[in-house]
């Protein structure tokens, strides 16, 4: 036997044991894992983030834990529901991409993952404007809790509690609302090339939005997601905030 082989059998032996080869599973799940500071700390958001099944079709981890950072702070203050539930659009992706997501939190799975409008003025394809602003046909970021339903134009609607002072706070008065619409869906994407728009609300897939609305309804957090940095500037949800950590 070689110098080198005398060198790595006592590791090899090692191997044979049924527990060495748990630490071996659980250190590639580690290295895995999102980006954090010290690896022997998992945040809760890094814990989530592992154990949704996302179906292989995640949000960004970035904006899922920023997502999280709000949730938790409204959860904390008693402003949102028991429901577990978190919504999660990402305007940083293509209009032409699925980029809502229904998350359930206490079952750890995703109840919808689809398509979403921006406004007309927010850009085209992509979105890239934002506004809190009277008649300015562009969507709002931030943070929102979702109110009551109600029967409209668009038929079934939620209404849409911006809670971001000068971000998205005039939402209600801007009747910025969840809705269903025919322009949200594949076949306005093959015919147009992109996804049809609207005057700022967060329209979805006529087909799924009664449902989808309903599940959603009734003091839940909605997160809108965009790397702006007037946003990031102004927002009071910061993501270095978010969650105790868990050994």
């Amino acid at each position: 036997m070689t110098e080198q082989n005398r060198a790595i059998m006592p590791q090899f032996n090692a191997l044979k044991n049924p527990f060495c080869w748990v630490l071996v599973i659980f250190a590639t799940m580690v290295d895995a894992r999102p980006p954090a500071k010290d690896r022997n700390i998992l945040t809760i958001s890094e814990v989530l983030y592992e154990t949704i099944e996302f179906n292989n079709a995640p949000p960004a981890y970035e904006v899922f834990h920023r997502a999280l950072t709000g949730y938790y702070k409204l959860k904390n203050a008693n402003v949102i529901s028991t429901k577990e539930i978190l919504t999660i659009i990402d305007f940083k992706r293509s209009a032409n991409q699925k980029r809502l997501w229904v998350i359930d939190l206490k079952n750890k799975k995703v109840l919808f993952h689809t398509l979403t409008a921006h406004g007309r003025n927010s850009g085209d394809e992509h979105a890239q404007f934002f506004s809190n602003t009277r008649n300015s046909n562009q969507s709002s970021l931030g943070f929102f809790i979702t109110g009551n339903t109600y029967t409209g134009k668009h038929g079934t609607s939620l209404k849409l509690h911006g809670i971001e002072r000068g971000i998205n706070d005039n939402a209600e008065a801007r009747a910025i609302v969840m809705h269903g619409a025919e322009y949200v869906s594949e076949s306005h994407i093959k015919k147009y090339g992109r996804l049809g728009r609207s005057f700022g609300c967060p329209a979805v897939p006529v087909e799924l939005h009664e449902e989808l609305i309903n599940v959603l309804a009734n003091k839940t957090c909605l997160f809108i997601y965009y790397p702006d940095p007037i946003y990031n500037a102004q927002t009071a949800f910061k993501s270095e905030n978010c969650c105790a950590s868990i050994q």
